[in-house]
C-alpha cells in the first residue's frame, strides 16, 4: 500500500493538470492512492474553460493532501445534460457531480444524498446564506441536497465610459429612467440595448414578471393556476408588458440586429467591443467576453427595472448558482464532500473569482469581487424575492420555441403588442 501511495503522488507531481490520477477505468473505484481509493466524478466544465482549471488545482490538492485520487470527467453541458442520468440510472459508478441548481435539484433529485448533516459545520463556517435558501428551495421538501459554487446574477450590464459619453449621470431603477438614458444614447449615436438569442426568453420573462410576478409567469405559459395566480393571455397587465416592450422597439432602442444575433454575437460583437451601451446577461459575461472587450470599457451593472403599478420590483431577481451533490448510491459519500469543500471554500474559492471573473461562493471571501464585477455586488446583495431561471418564462417547453421567437420579433419591431399576444395564443391554442 506504501508503493501505491508513492506511486499516486509521483503521477501527481508529473501530471500538473492533475485529471485522473494514474488511470483506471472510470468504473473503477479502486486503484492506487490513499487506501486504493478512488472518487469519480462528472464535471459540466469542458476541460479547456479557467473553471476546470481550478477544479484541477484544487483536486491535486486534494489528493496530495488525502491519497485520494480524482477521476474526473470533463463532461461540458451537452454531455452531462444528456449522460448523467443514464448513467446513474445504469448504476455506474459516479460519486459527485455537479451542474445548475434547479436541474440537480429538479430532474435528478431522486439521486441526491441528504447533505443537512454532513454539511452543517461547513455551511457555518463557509455557506452564503442567500445561495443556500435558495439550494433548498431547489429541492422538492426544501432540504439540503447540493452545495453551491459560482454563482451569478442575471440583468443588465452597461458600458460606463458610453453612459459618461452620452451624459447619464444616474443608474436606471425603473423602466421610465432607462426609457430616459436610452433616449440620451440614441442621441448620441450609441445603439442602446443588444441581446443575444440564447438569453430572449429570460429577457421577455423577467419583462412580464415585472408586471404579472414569477408566479404569474409561469401560469401564463403553462395555462395552468400557479399559488392562486390564474393569468391569462387576455391580461391587460401582459398587454401592458408587450406594449413597453414594443415600445422601446419603435423608439430604436433596440440593436438592428437582436433579431439575427445568435450567441455570443450581441455580448461580444456589439457589447464588449463598445458599440452597444447595454446588455442583458448574467454576471458569468466579463469572463466569456473577454477577449473581446474594449480598452475603455468601464463595467457597470443594474438590475432589471421596475415598471409602473408592477407586481415585482427591481430587487426580484434570478440568482442562481452550480451546484455539487452527492450520489445517494455512492460509497464515498465523505471524501467526496472533502473535495467539495476543497472546490469551494478558501484558496480554490478565491482563485475561481480571478480565473472565472466570477461572484464568490465562501462568504469568508466576501471582499473578493473581480474588478468587472464591482457593481454586481448591490444589486446581488438588494435581492429579496429569487426568480428561477427566465422568470419561469421556459415552463412549458411547447411554448418556448415560440416565445423566444416572438420576443425576437417584438424587439425587432416586426410584431407589435398585439401581434406578439395573438401569435402567442395561437401557439398555445387559446
Amino acid at each position: 500500500m506504501k508503493k501505491k501511495v508513492i506511486s499516486a503522488l509521483l503521477c501527481a507531481a508529473m501530471v500538473a493538470t492533475m485529471l485522473v490520477g494514474c488511470g483506471g477505468s472510470s468504473n473503477d473505484s479502486k486503484s492506487s492512492g490513499g487506501d486504493g481509493k478512488k472518487l469519480v466524478y462528472w464535471a459540466m466544465w469542458s476541460k479547456d474553460e479557467p473553471q476546470a482549471k481550478v477544479i484541477q488545482d484544487a483536486i491535486a490538492k486534494y489528493t496530495e493532501d488525502t491519497g485520494v485520487e480524482v477521476d474526473v470527467q470533463f463532461k461540458g453541458r451537452s454531455g452531462q445534460r444528456e449522460g448523467l442520468q443514464p448513467a446513474l440510472d445504469a448504476k455506474q459508478t459516479i460519486d459527485l457531480f455537479d451542474e445548475d441548481v434547479n436541474r440537480v435539484n429538479g430532474s435528478w433529485g431522486k439521486y441526491l444524498l441528504d447533505l443537512e448533516d454532513v454539511a452543517k459545520d461547513y455551511e457555518s463556517e463557509h455557506g452564503n446564506e442567500t445561495l443556500f435558501k435558495i439550494a433548498r428551495a431547489a429541492y422538492a421538501d426544501g432540504t439540503l441536497h447540493s452545495i453551491p459554487y459560482q454563482p451569478s446574477i442575471f440583468g443588465f450590464f452597461y458600458n460606463k465610459t458610453l453612459f459618461d459619453k452620452a451624459g447619464i449621470k444616474e443608474v436606471p431603477t425603473t423602466w421610465d429612467e432607462l426609457d430616459a438614458a436610452c433616449a440620451k444614447l440614441k442621441d448620441a449615436g450609441i445603439t442602446p440595448i443588444t441581446a443575444d438569442d440564447a438569453y430572449m426568453t429570460s429577457f421577455i420573462g423577467y419583462h412580464l414578471a415585472r408586471y404579472i410576478g414569477q408566479d404569474g409567469v409561469k401560469s401564463l405559459v403553462t395555462g395552468e393556476e400557479v399559488n392562486g395566480q390564474n393569468v391569462t393571455w387576455d391580461d391587460e397587465r401582459v398587454l401592458a408588458a408587450a406594449q413597453s416592450f414594443a415600445d422601446f422597439a419603435k423608439k430604436g432602442y433596440f440593436s438592428k440586429n437582436i433579431a439575427t444575433n445568435v450567441y455570443p454575437a450581441g455580448q461580444n460583437q456589439e457589447f464588449a467591443p463598445g458599440d452597444a451601451a447595454i446588455v442583458i446577461c448574467g454576471s458569468w459575461l466579463p469572463n466569456e467576453a473577454k477577449a473581446s472587450v474594449a480598452e475603455d470599457l468601464e463595467w457597470g451593472y443594474f438590475n432589471y427595472p421596475s415598471v409602473p403599478n408592477g407586481t415585482d420590483d427591481n430587487t426580484a431577481n434570478n440568482i442562481a448558482n452550480q451546484v455539487f451533490a452527492i450520489n445517494k448510491d455512492s460509497k464515498m459519500a465523505d471524501e467526496a464532500f472533502e473535495l467539495i469543500t476543497y472546490i469551494t471554500s478558501g484558496d480554490y474559492d478565491k482563485e475561481m473569482t480571478t480565473e472565472a471573473l466570477c461572484i464568490p461562493t465562501d462568504k469568508a471571501n466576501s471582499d473578493a469581487w473581480p474588478t468587472e464585477l464591482a457593481e454586481v455586488k448591490a444589486g446581488f446583495d438588494a435581492t429579496t424575492t429569487y426568480y428561477d431561471w427566465a422568470a419561469g418564462a421556459e415552463s412549458n417547453n411547447d411554448l418556448t420555441g415560440t416565445l423566444k421567437t416572438s420576443a425576437l420579433e417584438l424587439a425587432a419591431g416586426k410584431l407589435d403588442a398585439a401581434g406578439f399576444i395573438s401569435t402567442m395564443k395561437k401557439a398555445a391554442g387559446k
